[in-house]
């Protein structure tokens, strides 16, 4: 007998529900700097740059090697930071509404003028005490940026359902609407910093449930280092990106987020480079670990809250990605040529030898002159 066609057309009608969830690649920010809303300007980057290779000065090099030194220095001066958010959460409290009114129109106004490649705001909680602020301070910040670019974002902190998804959505278009703009415009993180985030009342995770109900418009999952924490029971001395709590979050996150295009976020460190030369230099050496920790994790990217963290932010990935150049090009050499030699590589394993590649290109760590493969190439595995 065999197979009939109308078995084979049923087969293939069922089997068009299956398959793999894939998004494209694109450049990611390696960071995010958290700025106080009253604390910002237009000479905020700059400033940043500059206190960051002041502090170099002042207290010698980073436990890095020369070359990787000399790249961070050049780095603090052309584009010091890559992904800015003005905070007008936790960092920035309770204050008077015309206070923050006038802080949220004069941030939009200043990033109208000069923005770095990917910026934003963090408002407050979407919850029923604040939701009214957060809508509030997002509407004075539009007015005053006008239409916002590719890399705008907003960042909706301490979501602890999918719930929060269904708010954000409404917020960002409701605020379309509002200020003329294309229906999909606006774009946002969700902070994961409570622990009912991470596993709801049922025993699930409603992290899936959240990107879903965000309809396209979450870009990234952000994990909160200190809220969680202390949700957790965590002493003040023991929170840490590295405690296994934040191990077993950051796990989660990265399960629901893979394949949809949503990037997962590491958090920050509180030990700040400040103070004598014997503490700056430990703060960093303790902050290019933690770094390089979460590159090797598969989280590309974190939050930085002093210009000293800009340092070791720079330095640990330009030193991550230049340490496995070689091996990644040998090994795709090898995969493309059909070549077994070492390693027998899947597909897989040889998009994220390309994808590696690319991230360390976007970033500067890498040049097109560091990489044998053309670009064009690593962008289409």
């Amino acid at each position: 007998m065999g197979l009939t066609e109308r078995d084979l057309e049923e087969l293939e009608a069922r089997a068009e529900h299956l398959g793999q969830p894939s998004a494209p690649f694109s450049r990611q920010p390696i960071h995010t700097v958290y700025v106080p809303a009253d604390r910002f300007g237009r000479a905020t980057v700059g400033e940043w740059g500059n206190s960051a290779r002041i502090l170099v000065r002042d207290h010698g090099r980073p436990p890095l090697p020369d070359e990787i030194v000399e790249m961070v220095l050049a780095k603090l001066v052309t584009e010091p930071i890559e992904d800015l958010r003005v905070d007008f959460e936790d960092g920035y409290g309770t204050r008077p509404d015309d206070e923050e009114d006038a802080h949220a129109a004069a941030a939009g106004a200043a990033l109208r003028a000069d923005a770095p490649p990917y910026f934003g705001l963090r408002c407050k909680s979407l919850e029923p005490e604040t939701v009214l602020r957060a809508a509030r301070t997002l509407d004075a910040f539009l007015t005053a940026l006008g239409p916002p670019p590719d890399g705008f974002v907003i960042t909706f902190p301490k979501a602890t359902s999918a719930a929060h998804a269904d708010v954000a959505v409404l917020l960002c278009h409701q605020l379309e609407h509002a200020h003329g703009l294309a229906e999909g415009a606006l774009r946002f993180e969700l902070q994961v910093e409570t622990p009912q985030a991470v596993l709801g009342a049922d025993g699930r995770s409603p992290l899936p449930e959240m990107i879903v109900r965000s309809h396209g418009r979450l870009t990234g999952l952000h994990y909160g280092t200190y809220d969680y924490s202390t949700a957790l029971g965590i002493a003040p001395g023991y929170q840490s990106l590295e405690h296994p709590v934040a191990d077993h979050a950051k796990a989660v996150m990265q399960l629901a987020a893979a394949g949809t295009g949503v990037r997962v976020s590491d958090g920050s460190t509180n030990v700040l480079p400040t103070g004598t030369t014997e503490e700056v230099q430990a703060a960093w050496a303790l902050h290019a670990r933690l770094v390089r920790r979460s590159l090797e994790r598969g989280l590309y990217q974190g939050w930085d809250l002093h210009p000293g963290h800009l340092v070791t932010r720079w330095g640990a990935t330009f030193a991550f990605y230049r340490d496995g150049v070689d091996e990644a090009q040998r090994r795709l050499g090898h995969y493309l040529g059909r070549r077994v030699r070492g390693h027998l590589d899947e597909p897989a394993t040889a998009r994220a030898m390309a994808r590696f590649l690319l991230r360390g290109l976007y970033c500067g760590a890498l040049r097109p002159g560091d990489v044998r493969h053309p670009i064009e190439v690593l962008e289409a595995l």
